[in-house]
């Protein structure tokens, strides 16, 4: 039987904490020293937040940002939430754990090997182990009382629920629990704030343990809500009621790409899209964008409650904060009105920024990271053992290098058994490459075309570039395990 609860005092405790964390930055340790050999981890993880996005986020740039390390050039190898999240949960490609689409028959949650993952390596090197928010789509279709290995707290929103901000349901350690109702926007019961307030909670009865702790936190802000009775013509991801109209002055962004004009470089599937109306433009800058940044403020001051939280307990020093998202977002940049899943820099760049014990305050790293990178990250700075082999590399020892190592990433969105097109291809420091299923190509210089203007895979001067990444492409996209680190810069093109 579904309860339906209200959690005004740890929402008001959460608040408390964001101004703590607000008028304090420095941070003390005290029982975290006794085990700074495991680290505690904390991974918030955001849903289809676009680099953009990040300007609006004050408290993530003061509190992880300026006393941790930013990875300039972040990627994902999958810009879709299922593969994604099944990436960071694996530190493999998904041409290797083979979750390759959001629902069956290609993907979702029931196609991940759910045996061998990140909790479940941590748990065995002795970490508790908590989730809290989104997991892999369609988790809780066929089992809401279902708790995947290797987590000893469990409080996953439930399929398909997890996209409402209001009247979603929580799997709470095998007791299914929902907060309020999709068309009554209770202050109270605002999502982001509830899986907020569970995380301070968490860390307030963890930290003082000698056992170090790992929590997964993910909320579903920025994406947008499936309507289910609400009203969504106003914003869509609706925000927290405090923060309606925060950033009503927001115009949308209008890059060189926007809206492009000329895309005759492009695949088909670019090629037939019409240009975007102003109407459109209109609803995409007061529904869609000011949804997404305002409902963000909410996350925002989620990360000041959970530094706060950690501050408090004297466990600060000795925790591994990361923050990310599990794809970026299209806004308009070449005719593509929203969504993700296509190859182009707003899809696949993400924000990553990590802080704790031997990550340099204030780095800003060059080379190129992807979320492949996070489970073996989080694996070396727990000291423990993955049972199976790691597509990504551990960015500790890159944050701490000064120099830019050549580093290309193997985007990817296929092939799906159902026939839809698909493409695959290779994100390198200069050069973005790709081979499409339908035959079509697209290759950019983003030294010279950094908003991906002018694809120039039919350029005769770049004819030798092309031959270089197509043969590093045949190498790098089935590669596994320390095969997918192998790389050689190409040469630009002839005068």
């Amino acid at each position: 039987m579904l309860a339906r609860l209200r959690l005004p005092r740890l929402v008001s405790i959460l608040l408390a904490l964001t101004t703590v964390a607000a008028l304090t930055v420095g941070s003390t340790s005290t029982a975290g020293a006794a085990r700074a050999a495991q680290p505690n981890v904390v991974v918030i993880m955001v849903d289809d937040m676009n680099m953009y996005a990040l300007q609006y986020l004050s408290n993530v740039r003061t509190l992880i940002a300026e006393p941790g390390t930013t990875f300039d050039n972040s990627f994902v190898s999958y810009s879709l939430c299922c593969p994604s999240r099944a990436t960071f949960m694996t530190g493999q490609y998904a041409h290797n754990h083979g979750v390759l689409s959001n629902g069956l028959p290609d993907g979702g949650y029931q196609k991940l090997p759910a045996a061998e993952t990140l909790p479940v390596w941590l748990g065995r090197a002795g970490y508790d182990t908590g989730h809290i928010g989104k997991f892999l789509n369609g988790y809780g279709r066929q089992n809401p009382t279902e708790i995947p290995p290797g987590w000893a707290e469990w409080y996953g929103s439930v399929d398909p629920s997890t996209y409402r901000m209001w009247g979603y349901t929580l799997n709470e350690n095998g007791v299914l629990r929902t907060y309020g109702s999709p068309e009554v926007e209770d202050p109270a019961l605002y999502q982001t704030d509830v899986y907020a307030a569970k995380a301070v909670d968490y860390i307030q009865r963890k930290a003082p343990a000698d056992k170090p702790f790992f929590l997964s936190f993910a909320p579903l802000a920025p994406h947008g809500e499936i309507a289910a009775g609400q009203d969504l013509s106003k914003r869509n991801p609706r925000p927290a009621p405090r923060h309606l109209g925060a950033l009503d002055d927001v115009t949308l962004p209008k890059p060189p790409s926007f809206n492009e004009a000329d895309v005759s470089d492009k695949p088909a599937a670019v090629r037939n899209r019409a240009r975007i109306p102003a109407e459109a433009q209109q609803r995409m800058q007061n529904v869609t964008l000011k949804g997404r940044l305002e409902s963000l403020l909410s996350v925002d001051e989620a990360v000041a409650g959970i530094v706060a939280a950690l501050r408090e307990s004297g466990e600060l020093d000795n925790t591994l904060i990361v923050f990310t998202s599990d794809n970026g977002w299209m806004q308009g940049e070449h005719r593509i009105r929203n969504g993700k899943i296509v190859p182009y820099e707003e899809s696949i760049r993400v924000p990553l920024i990590m802080r704790g014990p031997g990550l340099p305050a204030g780095r800003h790293v060059k080379t190129i990271a992807a979320n492949v990178d996070l489970a073996p990250t989080i694996l070396d700075a727990a000291d423990a053992t993955p049972a199976i082999t790691q597509d990504g590399r551990s960015l500790l020892p890159v944050a701490a290098d000064t120099a830019t190592t050549p580093r290309a990433v193997v985007i990817e969105n296929g092939p799906k058994t159902d026939g839809t097109d698909w493409y695959v291809g290779l994100r390198a420091p200069r050069w973005k490459y790709v081979e499409h299923s339908t035959g079509e190509q697209e290759l950019y210089d983003l030294q010279q075309d950094p908003y991906e203007l002018t694809s120039v895979h039919a350029d005769p001067r770049y004819a030798g570039t092309r031959q270089a990444l197509a043969g590093r492409l045949a190498k790098l996209r089935t590669c596994t395990g320390t095969a997918c680190h192998q790389w050689t810069p190409v040469a630009g093109p002839k005068p």
